[in-house]
């Protein structure tokens, strides 16, 4: 496995994250807390620009718990048939729609722990909503993430736990409420898994990838 790359590496490599990128955002479009935890839950096997294409005219129609129950989960299946796994996932919608009214007062509740009860909803999903929504630190582990963190020796680990844990533990705090979002998005378009684009690659002179090109 890479090791793990030294405290002032890291924040050599954030810095110029922060200069390229000050303030990243995530791709997925969303209206209020409701809607990023729907879009989120739909994006498990499937590309933001496919949700984003979804759910443009769901969350017209279908914004909030009450509303998105009053349409059903048929009519729900029809705006997201495009997306993979899509009745199984308009099933979780909707039971976690109900499950936000019954236990929650139809508001997004605000822990981790609460999140991975609702239907459809792991720590991943959880983790993106508490950094989107809430601004809270947490680190949500992706595919691209995953391969950048080990790649690059910037958070090496076993799975995905072990890279979100790396993450907490190495990368210099003024840097976490961004993190995730540098390096999903420097894997979704730079150090993609094949062929990645090392030669404009912004971190190329910090990073322990031997296939540089």
């Amino acid at each position: 496995m890479t090791p793990q790359l030294p405290y002032a590496t890291l924040q050599s490599i954030f810095q110029t994250f922060q200069a390229v990128t000050p303030t990243p955002e995530g791709e997925l479009h969303h209206t209020n807390a409701y809607t990023l935890l729907v879009a989120v839950a739909l994006s498990a096997q499937a590309t933001d620009i496919g949700v984003n294409k979804a759910t443009k005219a769901l969350f017209e129609v279908a914004d909030s718990p009450e509303k998105m129950l009053a349409l059903g989960e048929e009519a729900l299946i029809n705006h997201i048939k495009t997306i993979g796994l899509y009745r199984n996932k308009a099933k979780n919608v909707i039971r976690l729609s109900q499950m936000l009214l019954d236990d929650y007062k139809g508001q997004v509740p605000s822990s981790r722990a609460a999140l991975q009860r609702l239907p459809g909803v792991g720590r991943k999903t959880a983790n993106v909503v508490l950094n989107m929504w809430f601004h809270h630190p947490a680190q949500a582990v992706d595919t691209h993430l995953f391969r950048v963190g080990n790649r690059t020796g910037i958070a090496p680990g076993k799975d995905e736990l072990a890279v979100e844990r790396a993450i907490e533990d190495h990368v210099p705090v003024e840097y976490q409420n961004h993190a995730h979002h540098w390096l999903i998005l420097h894997g979704r378009y730079i150090c993609t898994a094949r062929n990645p684009k090392c030669a404009i690659c912004p971190i190329r002179a910090f990073c322990l990838f031997e296939d540089k090109t």
